[in-house]
């Protein structure tokens, strides 16, 4: 099967993010040719990654010293206490900055590798291999990192560019498919803000892709990641454009962190809903025609998940949600900043709103 390499070029670093199957078992060739040396590493691993491929990872990877530190990744275990945690494993090892963190697992875990490599003596190398859909089509490409806490999510971290991205397709084929549909989610979000083109083919292909069938994973992945590209090398550090790629992550983000990252919802779900939530807004306040509405709606349904805010909240969430929202760190007023779509490929990044507007919305969608 063919190997994509997709060049990243930011002010901060410029790095490739390597797409193909089977592609693990040349990690060492992969970095060798990009130049990429140390002599130690810590990977931190998730613990639902199954064996053969750490197995494969230790047989290939060429350096003095491997650690492993497995890693439980929830939203709950994204936190100061773990950093703290693998900190002083490098410490103990005597890591420098020479040495590597090496991200193995889906997005939780590279906000968390990505952050403990930024601390790290301020910054030490690090390298990410998503192993989830979601992590492969978004959450390793672009350097955000981050950590929760009690005011809400990914509100403490930095922005700390990967020496390489390396994406397994293989790696997928072990994943739940309620692990698929997540990474669909931001793959739909890509598509919306990329063009009418890329949302035409997930719509003719939603079936082959969600059964991560050749070549139509791999077209959905690549095209994902091209949009990021284009969107992250003009807008390193979401100072404008880079907000777009929050499509629907304002509502997202607060349900996750109002249901206090419960495993009952995952981010993907919740980024779903939170799609659905903007182009109902977009469409009742005159930006997104109803014709383009009742497409992307149609699409929404076709992923057959739950897509309603009333599957999961009651009234009494409402101040809650509205709360978390406000502490989103897009708002840099009293109003809250959403993300909302006028057309495919046009994405409108300043829409402000009072919290009595945003609950009364909340509460139209909940009686639906």
């Amino acid at each position: 099967m063919q190997t994509y390499n997709i060049q990243i070029r930011t002010k901060s670093k410029k790095y490739s993010i390597i797409i193909g199957s089977n592609i693990l078992k040349n990690i060492s060739n992969i970095l060798t040719k990009r130049k990429i040396y140390f002599e130690k590493c810590l990977v931190i691993i998730d613990k639902k990654i199954p064996s053969q491929f750490k197995s494969i990872l230790i047989k290939n990877l060429k350096v003095k010293k491997i650690i492993f530190y497995k890693f439980n990744a929830n939203e709950k275990n994204k936190n100061y206490k773990n950093i703290e945690k693998i900190h002083n494993i490098l410490f103990k090892n005597r890591f420098n900055r020479d040495d590597c963190v090496i991200s193995f697992g889906g997005g939780i875990t590279g906000d968390v590798a990505g952050f403990v490599s930024s601390t790290f003596k301020r910054g030490a190398k690090f390298i990410n291999i998503p192993s989830t859909l979601l992590s492969q089509v978004d959450s390793s490409i672009g350097g955000k990192t981050g950590i929760n806490n009690k005011f809400g999510k990914n509100l403490i971290g930095s922005f700390y560019q990967p020496e390489i991205v390396i994406s397994d397709i293989a790696l997928l084929k072990s994943l739940p498919y309620r692990e698929i549909i997540c990474g669909y989610a931001e793959i739909l979000k890509s598509s919306l803000i990329d063009s009418y083109k890329n949302f035409n083919f997930l719509n003719k292909n939603i079936n082959n892709i969600l059964k991560l069938k050749s070549p139509f994973i791999e077209r959905a992945i690549i095209d994902s990641c091209k949009l990021k590209k284009k969107i992250v090398e003009k807008d390193e550090r979401e100072k404008n454009l880079r907000k777009a790629l929050n499509l629907g992550h304002t509502f997202a983000h607060a349900y996750e962190s109002t249901m206090n990252f419960s495993k009952k919802l995952n981010h993907g779900e919740a980024v779903i809903i939170g799609i659905k939530n903007a182009i109902t807004f977009s469409n009742k306040n005159n930006l997104l025609s109803k014709r383009k509405f009742q497409l992307i709606n149609n699409h929404i349904k076709k992923i057959g998940l739950m897509h309603k805010i009333s599957f999961l909240f009651k009234k009494k969430d409402l101040n809650k949600i509205v709360m978390f929202m406000k502490s989103d760190k897009k708002n840099n007023s009293n109003n809250i900043n959403i993300i909302l779509i006028k057309d495919f490929g046009k994405i409108k990044t300043d829409f402000h709103i009072d919290s009595i507007r945003l609950k009364k919305f909340l509460i139209s969608e909940l009686n639906k």
